[in-house]
């Protein structure tokens, strides 16, 4: 993990609401970098999490929060852009239904983008490839992959200043995460993981993110905090 010396390095954190993103925020944070928040109402199946990660993002103190909107539900195929598809309440097979097509390849385009134009060092996003839901684009070779897109598609990165992408939690268990996001003093009672949180950011306690998370907290020994 790199170190920064002071506040002059920028870095670009997508900030989604939820336990990991949160994590990733503060890690930012603690590396030294001026971080800008970046979050996307993309036509998900509830509003609480972009609550959360604008409360999350006042909280943190972040130099600026952009939320912009994409709507990836004109092409569904996913639990959580298609009302008409159900959120698995049980484990399935394969890669899940919740999984939204090529979502982080768009994002992280914007990240880079924004980063860019900020003249950001970094762009912070917190993937993980050990407890999660077996997402394509959550691989260390795609992360590996899109790092290489972004040395060739950007004017900086012809001119040889690389905007680094960071995957600080990709090799973490869910409880090694909460355990170092705790260190780090993050409030995960603001945080909204659940697949089908209602508008209060109620989580189901059912949906495949919620058990990962409940059982990331049983495995670190801390009470969740969360509200089912």
């Amino acid at each position: 993990m790199n170190t920064v010396n002071s506040k002059t390095n920028k870095a670009v954190v997508l900030v989604s609401g939820g336990l990991d993103s949160t994590t990733c925020l503060a890690i930012a944070n603690k590396q030294g970098f001026e971080c800008y928040a970046l979050s996307f109402d993309y036509g998900q199946r509830h509003r609480s999490e972009l609550k959360a990660a604008a409360n999350l993002a006042k909280i943190m103190q972040v130099q600026e929060h952009k939320i912009i909107p994409i709507d990836m539900s004109g092409i569904g195929g996913s639990a959580l852009t298609d009302i008409n598809i159900a959120v698995p309440e049980v484990q399935t097979e394969g890669i899940p239904i919740t999984y939204v097509p090529a979502r982080n390849t768009v994002f992280l385009a914007y990240a880079l983008g924004w980063a860019e134009v900020l003249g950001a060092d970094a762009i912070f996003i917190g993937v993980n490839a050990l407890d999660y839901s077996g997402y394509p684009d959550c691989r260390p070779e795609f992360i590996d992959a899109f790092q290489k897109l972004a040395n060739l598609a950007t004017k900086v990165g012809v001119e040889g200043r690389k905007i680094r992408v960071e995957t600080p939690l990709i090799d973490l268990s869910k409880a090694e995460i909460i355990q170092q996001g705790m260190a780090l003093g993050v409030d995960y009672s603001k945080t909204v993981s659940c697949y089908q949180a209602d508008q209060n950011g109620k989580a189901c306690g059912r949906c495949e993110s919620c058990r990962l998370r409940i059982k990331g907290f049983l495995d670190a020994g801390i009470e969740d905090p969360t509200y089912y």
